[in-house]
């Protein structure tokens, strides 16, 4: 872990940031007390999603595609 103070951490911001996202944390302090600390954010994976895990969850009316009688005097 590496710390710094906010003065230098103003200039060196990219830097720093490249530090984080290799696995180092940054410890940025002001007159000696630590204020702000950065550590990179870790990709969270996603579950890989089966076929067919929604089986009979859903289900279709018979007559989904019947036309609805609020339109008979539009055919």
């Amino acid at each position: 872990m590496q710390t710094i103070d906010l003065s230098q951490a103003k200039e060196h911001l990219p830097k720093l940031i490249e530090q984080t996202i290799s696995g180092d944390e940054v410890v940025i302090t002001q007159w000696g007390q630590p204020l702000v600390k950065l550590v990179a954010l870790t990709k969270q994976s996603r579950k890989q999603r089966q076929f067919g895990s929604a089986k009979g969850l859903i289900r279709m009316a018979d007559d989904f595609d019947a036309p609805l009688g609020d339109f008979k005097e539009y055919m």
